[in-house]
């Protein structure tokens, strides 16, 4: 049994723990802050509850696992949880509305076929097919086993089978991004490739570069499905930080790690920012990038992955609702409403653009009882993917209002107040900088869209969350748990769940 230190108490983090203490190991979490969660957190006014991080789930199999896996236990029996339907309605720029059904490909293709135009679903079930290899290629190296240490495989082969176009006398063309697979496998129609980059968007990925594997997004979405919470995500949190309690997984809150202790070029604890050295046999660190080289007073340790640095990830601007009166019957839980302008906000986004008009948003209207004061009022959040280090000024708000009033009808007769949570809040509660937010591995792309892996080159010191493998996004720190509790476990022999 060995005494493991923790830094941080994010969902990795905490995934990681209760699998340590069940394999019979002590983990104790240091946490700066006065709680778990990290990104998934909550905020309360007057009645009305928010997540302030994701809203819905996906790839719930991770959390059954994690349940079944530390305590027998479904994780239906521990949260409410629901999939919406539809599983997200889209508002396209020229006011083309469709809603699209959960894990139903049939049901999406008739959906497209009705709002876009005959063909138009045959083209999405089409892509779908190639996303699906594209999926059985790549999910066991990116989501189940540690990175391997020739990365430079995945870095190299492209996974997405891209259709080639034969052209007479000129050199054939092959999609080798999202955006070209928008532009030559769905026909360039301005709504399908919105709904396709709209994947991208929101984990602050650039369509234009984002390499054609990028396609196993929608594809995990429409296969597996989109889920509800009830009370939120943070109740997922709740969940999973009470399992680890149970689990006599200790937490030290209000406790901010200075330094990662070396002994003999091995990593043997942390030292706490009022000097006291708390020892260990293995260190696990789920912090960001910087965060993490600050603790090991530049020694370099994060591997050889050539990822993106951490500030080169957009960050997120939400705006929460208070709305007098309930939502009509048939509200969708998930409206995106597309900008007007997808050239224009990918060059503010990417290239160090002109702030766009208005941008895409997501409304989240959960119409979850839990979250109000009482049936006469509705909690509503917004999100838009934003620059990070951006500073949030009253004309940015306004233009994110402006778009969710083409969701949410009487938007401004409605509101009670609202809460804005900046790059900067993002960055404060995850030590990200300038609030960034990791997306989730992808293949290809020279490797750039990989994380550092889970073992790192100080023995004994390991990185999970989402800014190590298998990267960014709520299920993905589930894995990155899972993979970290093996390696310590099993060994450097350890290749992931059989």
């Amino acid at each position: 049994m060995a005494r493991i230190a923790v830094i941080g108490a994010g969902m990795g983090a905490m995934a990681a723990a209760a699998r340590l203490a069940v394999a019979g190991h002590r983990p104790v979490v240091f946490e700066r802050a006065s709680t778990y969660g990290g990104a998934v957190g909550r905020f309360e006014r007057d009645g009305f509850a928010f997540d302030t991080g994701p809203g819905l789930l996906h790839l719930p199999a991770v959390y059954r696992d994690l349940f079944v896996k530390t305590g027998k236990e479904p994780l239906e029996d521990l949260v409410g949880l629901t999939q919406v339907e539809p599983a997200v309605r889209h508002v396209f720029a020229d006011g083309t509305t469709t809603d699209l059904p959960n894990a139903r490909r049939a049901g999406v293709a008739e959906a497209l076929d009705a709002a876009v135009g005959a063909g138009a679903g045959a083209r999405w079930s089409a892509f779908m097919n190639r996303a699906r290899e594209a999926w059985d290629r790549s999910r066991r190296p990116l989501l189940e086993e540690p990175l391997w240490p020739n990365w430079q495989v995945l870095a190299d082969r492209e996974p997405y089978p891209a259709v080639v176009r034969r052209r007479l006398l000129r050199k054939d063309r092959a999609a080798t991004t999202l955006a070209g697979i928008g532009a030559l496998e769905l026909g360039g129609d301005p709504r399908l490739v919105a709904l396709l980059e709209q994947y991208a968007l929101a984990y602050g990925l650039d369509p234009r570069t984002a390499p054609a594997s990028a396609a196993v997004l929608p594809y995990m979405e429409q296969t597996f499905g989109t889920w509800a919470v009830t009370g939120g995500l943070r109740a997922l949190a709740d969940a999973v930080y009470d399992r680890c309690l149970k689990r006599k997984v200790e937490f030290r809150f209000g406790s901010a790690v200075a330094r990662v202790v070396v002994r003999d070029g091995r990593a043997s604890g942390v030292e706490l920012a009022d000097g006291t050295v708390e020892d260990a046999a293995f260190v696990v660190a789920g912090v960001a990038p910087r965060v993490l080289d600050g603790l090991l007073v530049g020694q370099g340790v994060r591997g050889e992955v050539p990822a993106q640095s951490e500030a080169s990830w957009p960050s997120r601007l939400t705006v929460h609702l208070a709305l007098r009166g309930a939502a009509p019957e048939g509200t969708p839980h998930r409206t995106v409403v597309h900008g007007p302008d997808r050239d224009a906000e990918l060059a503010w986004l990417f290239d160090d653009g002109a702030r766009p008009p208005r941008p895409t948003v997501t409304v989240l209207r959960a119409g979850d009882p839990s979250q109000v004061p009482d049936a006469g009022h509705e909690a509503v959040t917004v999100t838009a993917t934003v620059p990070s280090h951006a500073r949030v000024a009253e004309a940015e708000v306004e233009s994110v209002l402006a778009a969710a009033e083409r969701a949410v009808p009487g938007l401004r007769e409605r509101l009670l107040w609202h809460e804005v949570r900046t790059p900067q809040d993002i960055a404060e509660a995850t030590g990200a900088d300038g609030g960034a937010v990791p997306a989730p591995a992808l293949a290809a792309a020279q490797g750039r869209l990989l994380h550092p892996a889970n073992g790192t080159g100080l023995a004994g010191l390991f990185a999970v969350g989402g800014w190590s493998h298998p990267g960014g996004g709520l299920p993905h720190a589930g894995m990155s748990g899972a993979l970290v509790a093996g390696l310590i476990v099993e060994g450097p022999e350890f290749r992931g769940s059989q």
